[in-house]
């Protein structure tokens, strides 16, 4: 029997949406966190205390970490019953407004406390967004490839999330370049305001989306879990520990985008801010093209080598790479940091799509990997917090941020030594349990 030609074309619109959904969605995500570390000091707490009003800007990044599970309870929920497609445009639309509003918000100087609060509150919204995003685009993803490149189809979610910091950091270059007064007054806002235009656009591809036909033939056949989160935890609950142990791997990318931007350009270095995000730019164009090939790599030796590798390498090269910025060297900075974070972390960033979705079976897929994914994220968010006071009062102690990195590595690999090899699984198996996957085989072969 033919396949018709558009079903053939889904697993390739599936992995375009999630990689254009998740550029657009995460490009609101991370120009935050530049905003976090080079403006919102000044702009929404107290400049009389440079280093205090570091450390709460860099926590208002950490709080939408925070609201992340809450969102995944409710996203993974509806995902799970009305499907991927629904989810992966509603929380573009929701993405769009919080950041556009941020960009409106009265600064500290014109309403006092009630601006930081504002700015909390839009963080938050952002937060429940990004917890549904990357489940639903991964799911929706994995649901549509074929078995024996999963992992490739799947890459293209965080591929889109490494295209969305480079264009962050892009838009940032310009306006971080700005005189001090124009930058502080009005040139903070324009990237946040551009994010109308991110929403627009990531609707009209998403909403031209089938829904999977794993989730079709699951609603058709057996029908949709009435209450997804009992049956992840009475059936999967070892593996959401898991996969919060996995996503605590994130802290590595939140430590590099984040507070290591933020000490760089810290006067006990002095380094230039444009300078400093040009490393970002030009890791994440590097994690561009190595995402897809880790991916690829682990459809043929396996999930857990190639994220084993992300995870003890980023140990590694997170040391050498604040060390290098330690010394004022920006060419080797610049190296350091794109082999750390564009080569290295790229490893583990691009088989966890794939690596944790196949954990769970269709029914509960959504819940496992949002719910899984957020809370160990949520310690990702605010590890910058706990960095930057780490870092101690002049936040120059570099080396105790490493080792604190280091320790977060620790969880990730725990969870790859412990968990099932799945590359080779077939989809409608992923997600049972081995003597229940063997039974199925044998009654098939009678």
């Amino acid at each position: 029997m033919s396949v018709p030609a558009e079903a053939v074309g889904q697993p390739k619109k599936a992995a375009t949406a999630a990689w254009i959904g998740s550029a657009l969605e995460y490009y609101d995500f991370f120009i935050y966190g530049s905003a976090a570390a080079l403006i919102f000091p000044k702009v929404f707490f107290d400049e009389s205390d440079p280093a205090t009003a570091t450390l709460l800007s860099l926590a208002t990044f950490g709080v939408a970490y925070a609201a992340r599970p809450v969102g995944a309870l409710f996203m993974g929920h509806f995902g799970d019953r009305v499907g991927r497609k629904r989810i992966m445009v509603f929380t573009l639309i929701l993405m769009g407004l919080s950041t556009f509003l941020i960009g409106c918000l009265p600064t500290r100087h014109q309403v006092g406390t009630l601006a930081p609060v504002l700015l909390v509150l839009c963080r938050v919204l952002q937060g429940i967004s990004a917890a549904g995003e990357q489940a639903s685009a991964n799911s929706m993803s994995l649901e549509h490839a074929p078995p024996h490149r999963r992992g490739f189809f799947t890459s293209f979610t965080l591929s889109g999330t490494q295209g969305g910091q480079l264009l962050a950091t892009l838009v940032f270059l310009p306006v971080a370049s700005l005189p001090e007064d124009q930058l502080l007054s009005w040139g903070w806002r324009v990237p946040f305001w551009l994010s109308v235009a991110v929403a627009v656009v990531g609707f009209v591809i998403r909403r031209k989306l089938d829904e999977t036909p794993a989730f079709e033939r699951q609603a058709a056949s057996a029908g949709v879990v009435k209450l997804p989160l009992a049956v992840l935890l009475r059936e999967h609950w070892a593996d959401v520990l898991r996969v919060i142990g996995g996503a605590v791997i994130a802290s590595v990318s939140t430590i590099f985008t984040v507070w290591a931007l933020a000490y760089a350009t810290s006067d006990a270095v002095g380094m230039s801010r444009s300078s400093m995000l040009w490393v970002g730019a030009l890791a994440n164009l590097v994690a561009l093209g190595a995402i897809p090939l880790w991916a690829t790599l682990s459809d043929r030796v396996g999930r857990r080598p190639v994220f084993l590798i992300g995870a003890v390498g980023s140990a590694v090269t997170m040391f050498l790479y604040l060390w290098a910025i330690s010394t004022g060297n920006y060419p080797l900075t610049l190296l350091l940091g794109i082999v750390a974070f564009g080569v290295v972390y790229s490893a583990a960033n691009g088989v966890w799509p794939s690596f944790y979705g196949e954990m769970f079976s269709t029914r509960v897929r959504l819940s496992g990997m949002a719910i899984g994914t957020q809370i160990g994220f949520a310690v990702a968010g605010f590890a910058v917090t706990f960095a930057a006071r780490i870092a101690g009062p002049d936040g120059t102690d570099w080396s105790s941020v490493a080792l604190f990195t280091a320790a977060l590595c620790v969880p990730p690999v725990i969870a790859a030594l412990t968990a099932r090899e799945t590359h080779k699984v077939a989809t409608e198996d992923l997600g049972a349990r081995p003597r229940a996957e063997a039974a199925r085989k044998e009654t098939v072969t009678a």
